[in-house]
């Protein structure tokens, strides 16, 4: 078991290796790094505005609200739970799939590793919240008259975007994985 693991390991390290003498891979670093940027950068500017109002709505329009939500779960606040138990099991598995994204991302080229990427950087985003928060931060609320999309933030805009990327690129390209 521990040669199995030992092995992947190895096989993980070299893979890495040869990404870093890829010359893309300062382009795909600046790509997640903008994208966690924004994203960082949005959240702490709308926390930083619901501290200053009394309410959590922060803007309001006919089809487009901010309003501050801390969500606990997953996507759309599912498994939102009151334990901690819960919470850091739920957690490390997100960290763990996190993990697998950035593999799948190596591994790919082409439009497939940006979209990898993106969920990459999204859920890189997400995490660094769930850390740091112990919640995510949501506030985009798409509606129309009193239906209510579900309140997102801009790391799940990538990550959806990523997810549907990947969803075309299955449809109509070529898959370009690399088998080594």
């Amino acid at each position: 078991m521990f040669y199995l693991l030992e092995s992947y390991f190895r096989k993980m390290q070299k893979t890495f290796m040869q990404y870093l003498k890829n010359k893309n891979f300062y382009f795909n670093f600046f790509f997640v790094l903008l994208i966690f940027f924004l994203d960082r950068v949005t959240k702490i500017y709308v926390i930083s505005l619901s501290k200053n109002n009394f309410d959590n709505k922060l803007f309001s329009s006919k089809y487009l609200d901010f309003t501050l939500i801390w969500n606990e779960g997953i996507a759309f606040g599912l498994m939102s739970f009151n334990n901690d138990l819960f919470y850091n099991i739920l957690s490390a598995i997100i960290l763990i799939i996190t993990i697998v994204v950035l593999i799948l991302a190596l591994k790919n080229k082409g439009i497939k590793r940006y979209a990898f990427l993106s969920i990459f950087a999204g859920s890189l985003g997400n995490l660094y919240d769930r850390f740091f928060y112990f919640a995510v931060p949501d506030f985009i609320d798409f509606h129309f008259d009193s239906f209510h999309w579900f309140i997102f933030n801009v790391a799940d805009i990538f990550i959806t975007l990523g997810v549907i990327i990947m969803i075309m690129t299955e449809f109509f390209v070529k898959n370009e994985s690399i088998n080594e």
